[in-house]
C-alpha cells in the first residue's frame, strides 16, 4: 500500500480522497487548512487528516515526506507552492490546473528532479488532452485539431445559464487569462471570451469561446504538425456575452474577488450537471482529407452512496487515472510526464478512467 497526500478538502479533493480510500492500495492523507472541510470528509474513507496552511512551504514539506505523491486539489494559485515543496520532499507531484504559468514553472521544477511530475491531470487540460492526442495520431498528416469541453447544469435557470459546478477562481482565471492557439501554423495567444461560436449535439445548441489553459501542453507537441489547434468551453447560447459585460465593460477582471464574492452569493451551485466532451480533428490519411470526432457526455451519478457532479467525477477520475499508472510503473518515475504521455486505452481500460465510458447517447463518429 502506497502513502499519499492530497492538499484541498473541497468538492474535487473531497472526490479524490474516496476515490483513492475506498480502492484499498494506498493510504490516505488530506490536508487543508479549514479545519471545518477537513471535518466534512467521509469517515469510512479512513483518511488521515491534517490541518495546516499549506502556505507555510516549511510545514507543507515535513508533511509530504515519506509520502509516494502529492495530489494538489489546491486553488491555482498554490499550485507551485505545492510543487516546490513536492521537489523539496523528493516526492512524486499530480495537479490538476488548467493555469498556464504555474505549468510553467512545474515544468522548471521537473526538469533535472528526482520524482515524477504531472501536472494537468483533470478534465481540460487531461483527459481532454489524451482524447484528442488518440485522435490526432491516427492520421498521416494533420490539419485542424478543435478540442470543446463544458460543465453544464442539467437545468439551466438564470441568465447566466450556468451554475457553480466546481471551483470559482478557477472558472475565473480561465475567463481571464490569455489562451494558447496555433493558428495557420504558427503558435500564438488569444483572447479569452472571444471567437464565441454556436453548434449542436444531439438536438441542443450550445456555444463555445475562447478560454485559457484547457489545451495543456499540446500547442508544444504537435508545434509543426496541425495547421490550427485550438480549445474552447461549451456554455449554453447567452452565458459569454453577459460575462464579457462583468468582466471588460464593468472591469471586473481587475477586481477578481469582487467577482467571486458576486457569483458565490447569486449563482447557486448544483450537483445536477453534465460534462461535456467534443473533439475534432481533420487531416489526410491514405491520401485523402478525412474528419474524426469524439463526443460523450458524462452525467452526475451516485457512486459509493454519494451523489457526485459530473464535473467531480471526470476530474477525480483523471487524476486517480494518472497515480495508478504512475504507481503501477507503466509512466517514467521522474522529470515532466505530459498529458499525451498517457494512451487512451490504458487510461480508459484503468478503474478510474473508465468514468470516462461512453454511454449509450455518446458516439464516436468517422
Amino acid at each position: 500500500m502506497k502513502s499519499i497526500a492530497i492538499v484541498g478538502a473541497g468538492k474535487i479533493g473531497s472526490t479524490i480522497a474516496d476515490f483513492l480510500g475506498h480502492c484499498g492500495d494506498y493510504e490516505v492523507t488530506v490536508i487543508d487548512r479549514s479545519a471545518e472541510r477537513l471535518a466534512a470528509l467521509d469517515d469510512s474513507v479512513g483518511a488521515r487528516r491534517l490541518q495546516l496552511d499549506i502556505e507555510r512551504p516549511d510545514q507543507l514539506t515535513a508533511a509530504l515526506a515519506g509520502q509516494f505523491a502529492v495530489l494538489s486539489a489546491a486553488p491555482y494559485h498554490l499550485t507551485t507552492t505545492v510543487a516546490e515543496a513536492a521537489r523539496a520532499s523528493r516526492t512524486h507531484y499530480l495537479d490538476l490546473t488548467e493555469d498556464v504559468a504555474s505549468t510553467r514553472r512545474v515544468k522548471e521544477l521537473a526538469a533535472d528532479a528526482e520524482t515524477a511530475f504531472l501536472p494537468q491531470c483533470g478534465l481540460a487540460p487531461g483527459a481532454i488532452t489524451i482524447i484528442a492526442n488518440d485522435l490526432a495520431s491516427r492520421f498521416d498528416k494533420l490539419q485542424d485539431v478543435r478540442m470543446r469541453v463544458g460543465a453544464l447544469p442539467k437545468y439551466p435557470s438564470n441568465a447566466l445559464n450556468y451554475n457553480l459546478t466546481w471551483s470559482t477562481d478557477g472558472v475565473i482565471n480561465e475567463y481571464c487569462e490569455p489562451c494558447e492557439a496555433i493558428v495557420g501554423g504558427q503558435l500564438t495567444a488569444t483572447a479569452p471570451l472571444e471567437e464565441c461560436e454556436s453548434f449542436s449535439l444531439d438536438g441542443v445548441t450550445y456555444e463555445a469561446f475562447n478560454t485559457s489553459g484547457g489545451l495543456g501542453t499540446l500547442c508544444e507537441s504537435l508545434a509543426g504538425q496541425v495547421r490550427n489547434l485550438n480549445y474552447r468551453t461549451i456554455r449554453y447560447p447567452g452565458h459569454c456575452a453577459i460575462m464579457k459585460a462583468l468582466l471588460n465593460d464593468l472591469g471586473l477582471r481587475h477586481r477578481r474577488d469582487v467577482l467571486k464574492d458576486i457569483l458565490e452569493h447569486a449563482v447557486p451551485a448544483t450537483l445536477q450537471d453534465v460534462v461535456i466532451i467534443f473533439v475534432t480533428v481533420s487531416g489526410w490519411r491514405d491520401g485523402q482529407l478525412v474528419q474524426e470526432t469524439y463526443a460523450n457526455k458524462v452525467y452526475s451519478r451516485v457512486i459509493g452512496g454519494v451523489m457526485r457532479s459530473a464535473i467531480q467525477i471526470t476530474t477525480a477520475a483523471g487524476i486517480c487515472a494518472a497515480l495508478d499508472l504512475l504507481a503501477e510503473g507503466d509512466l517514467p518515475q521522474k522529470g515532466f510526464i505530459r498529458q499525451e504521455d498517457i494512451t487512451l486505452d490504458r487510461f480508459l481500460a484503468n478503474r478510474f478512467g473508465r468514468h470516462y465510458a461512453q454511454t449509450e447517447a455518446a458516439h464516436i463518429a468517422a
